[in-house]
């Protein structure tokens, strides 16, 4: 009988340390699948969601791709557009997720990691076997943010507001990884939740 993969579904606030902490588990030998990567695709040229998003917003059209800063700039104070985009991106990005989950299961991988940001606003969990939420003090948070380029700090509050507390986000996860003491910390603490599933079982199983 072939082994189910398990599932861990891996989120945090902007400037938490998904990225970094991604980066770990893949180093573990867990497949990773990155929501912002699907929707990157979906938006770069030939991308599935090129032409629909285009009909909807023509002016964020560029050379056969959607320039996701001017995307951005459209709906940025916008609701009602914000909510027709995702009806377009949602389903695609489900897909390529699902996409993802078989090709993890033929290739028999013990677990394999949805990064997905807003994985508890889109109820994301329940397709999961254990949800892993990364959270850092507010002043790293910040910090790391606003190093970014072209961030602002109204566009950081704006992505706040529309994002669940970090809080909330950590009362509903199965297990916290504080990502705000150095990489050598959060590794430990991934890695002593995959041993806890047994999804690692020897030391040296780490990928170099």
């Amino acid at each position: 009988m072939t082994q189910r993969t398990i599932i861990i579904g891996l989120t945090g606030g902007i400037g938490m340390g998904k990225s970094t902490a991604a980066k770990i588990l893949s180093r573990f030998g867990l497949p990773i699948y990155s929501a912002d990567a699907a929707v990157h695709t979906l938006l770069g040229r030939g991308g599935k969601a090129v032409n629909p998003v285009a009909k909807l917003f023509p002016a964020s059209l560029r050379t056969g791709a959607i320039d996701r800063k001017r995307l951005g700039a459209d709906i940025f104070h916008q609701p009602k557009k914000l909510r027709a985009l995702e009806k377009i991106l949602h389903p695609l990005v489900r897909q390529a997720e699902r996409d993802f989950l078989k090709r993890a299961q033929y290739q028999k991988a013990r677990a394999a990691v949805l990064e997905i940001p807003l994985l508890f606003e889109t109820g994301g969990e329940k397709r999961c076997d254990f949800t892993i939420c990364v959270t850092a003090p507010r002043a790293v948070q910040t910090a790391r943010v606003l190093s970014r380029k072209n961030m602002t700090p109204a566009k950081f509050k704006a992505i706040l507001t529309r994002q669940m507390p970090d809080a909330e986000r950590r009362a509903r996860a199965d297990y916290i990884v504080k990502t705000g003491v150095g990489l050598a910390d959060t590794k430990r603490q991934l890695e002593k939740i995959l041993r806890a599933h047994q999804i690692l079982d020897k030391p040296n199983e780490q990928r170099k």
